[in-house]
């Protein structure tokens, strides 16, 4: 079977790939539209619309396909955190986590083509609680200068300079830094074992 992740994500690339799953990547142009409010909804609905994206131009295909589509935002206060804009909302984003804790939802979709048209589908989301050290207006300018938060859910990278900040973590790490490899292996075990 053929396995396709519906992301650009060089993180989502590399967790992938670290649990041995071979894959290519085909990218979703879809024009996301949020209805949910929920942030665990909100990622599931996304990540839906990314995979179901992706199927559509592998209709036709007569190969088997697993396609894997995936979201994450940031929530704090039930305010929904995606990647910031500019700068200026890079730095408000990391004032608001400074000092606090806050969670982090990745939402998830497997969706099975099999050739004939039938497809079948799994759709989860995973959540973790990050907790920020305090953080000085100076330690935000700095990195948000680094470029670093830019295209980034919540202004931040665990898995980069910003770990220096972080005071702990209640879940996945992996879902923070962008698809919880460890679920979607149980989730889609039937597909990729």
């Amino acid at each position: 079977m053929k396995i396709i992740l519906a992301s650009a994500s060089p993180r989502r690339k590399e967790l992938l790939a670290q649990i041995g799953i071979p894959f290519q990547v085909v990218v979703s142009h879809v024009e996301e539209v949020i209805t949910q409010t929920e942030p665990g909804k909100v990622v599931e609905e996304l990540s839906l619309q990314k995979a179901s994206a992706v199927a559509e131009l592998m209709k036709g295909s007569d190969e088997e396909l697993l396609v894997i589509g995936a979201d994450t935002v940031v929530a704090c206060d039930g305010q929904i955190l995606g990647k910031p804009s500019d700068e200026e909302e890079a730095v408000a984003m990391l004032r608001s986590l400074s000092g606090r804790s806050h969670e982090v939802f990745t939402g998830v979709t497997l969706l099975h083509l099999i050739p004939g048209g039938k497809v079948e589908s799994k759709v989860f989301h995973e959540r973790t609680a990050v907790t920020f050290c305090e953080m000085s207006e100076e330690e935000i300018s700095g990195y948000v200068a680094s470029g670093d938060p830019m295209d980034k859910a919540g202004a931040y990278g665990i898995q980069g300079f910003c770990a220096r900040y972080i005071r702990g973590i209640e879940g996945d790490y992996n879902n923070v830094v962008g698809l919880p490899v460890g679920r979607l292996y149980q989730e889609g075990k039937v597909w990729l074992g």
